[in-house]
């Protein structure tokens, strides 16, 4: 398994590459570059979604756990490990809920609001992927849906349905097996403290407020992120509508959700966003330049939260340094 991620990492490199080199390096980075300023603002939409599923994530810990702001620093933290680690995505996850422990949140509690969290976000996104499919179907003219969108929702749907009653029923049993034994090789100590998460996950669910506002808060989010496509279409003179951009979002993060094996999808979510913009006349390289620009958000937002990380980590053992010294 150790191996497995990095080989991954590789072929998902080399796939969009190949994209690259086949669809022209000079075409694709001649759309890219006609966008200008229109990648700056592709940044800041995205920062913006972040944001928002910073607020999600906070809604199900309302109104006993740390403030907004908290939570919004720490979805990029989980954002920034899961895009830019070649590792499973379930890494920056695990280390946001370990994170949050910093701020006065028990260890169940803060793994069980990551858990509902990641619930929540999949729900939204199947909601989304559907609106973008029925977009999609409404084009009239002859033309394709990506096989690996239909091959998602084929997946997704049993297993939400699975990842819901494993939370809600309690067998999860193996999940806390594994975060134990997670937490002990890495010496985590607080991650022998998640024996009671079966109550913790039924405090969240019975938080319905919460769990209604962080819903309502992850879909908008979610539709917000068509903002991106449209955004970089525009700026590079391809303007597309509303609901085409909905329509290659949606169907692009479906393409990265059946590619989790893939760090950010890479290849995969690229091609299947070429595919979309197709049904929509975009051509290839104008496409495949928009989904470029939307993996630079990855490393002007990535880089600062990877080090906003680092810091929260060292203020840690800073803090658990002084405490043994007896320092005053």
């Amino acid at each position: 398994m150790r191996i497995f991620a990095p080989i991954a990492g590789v072929f998902g490199l080399a796939l969009l590459t190949g994209l690259v080199a086949y669809f022209g390096f000079a075409s694709v980075m001649q759309a890219a570059l006609r966008s200008e300023w229109g990648t700056v603002l592709v940044v800041l939409a995205r920062a913006v979604a972040l944001a928002g599923c910073g607020v999600g994530w906070w809604f199900l810990l309302t109104p006993k756990g740390p403030r907004p702001h908290v939570f919004v620093a720490l979805r990029f933290i989980r954002e920034a490990i899961n895009a830019l680690f070649p590792f499973a995505v379930v890494g920056g996850d695990i280390i946001g809920a370990r994170l949050l422990t910093h701020f006065g949140t028990a260890m169940s509690l803060a793994i069980a609001s990551v858990l509902i969290d990641i619930f929540v976000q999949v729900v939204s996104l199947l909601v989304y992927v559907g609106a973008g499919v029925a977009i999609v179907l409404d084009v009239p003219g002859p033309h394709r849906l990506s096989t690996v969108t239909f091959v998602m929702l084929a997946i997704a749907l049993p297993a939400v349905l699975g990842f819901f009653l494993a939370l809600n029923f309690g067998a999860f049993d193996p999940v806390v097996r594994w975060l134990v034994a997670f937490g002990e090789k890495r010496r985590w100590s607080m991650f022998a403290h998640v024996v009671d998460l079966g109550d913790r996950l039924q405090l969240i669910w019975r938080n319905h407020f919460g769990l209604s506002g962080s819903f309502f808060v992850h879909l908008v989010t979610v539709f917000f992120g068509a903002v991106e496509v449209w955004i970089a279409f525009y700026f590079m003179g391809h303007p597309v509508s509303v609901g085409a951009a909905i329509a290659i979002e949606s169907i692009g993060q479906g393409g990265k959700a059946a590619a989790f094996m893939l760090p950010g999808g890479i290849g995969v979510q690229d091609g299947t966003m070429i595919a979309a913009a197709a049904i929509f006349g975009v051509p290839a390289e104008v496409a495949l330049a928009m989904a470029l620009i939307k993996r630079v958000p990855d490393l002007a937002l990535g880089i600062p939260s990877l080090l906003l990380w680092q810091a929260l980590e060292g203020r840690r053992l800073f803090a658990r340094r002084k405490s043994l010294s007896g320092s005053p």
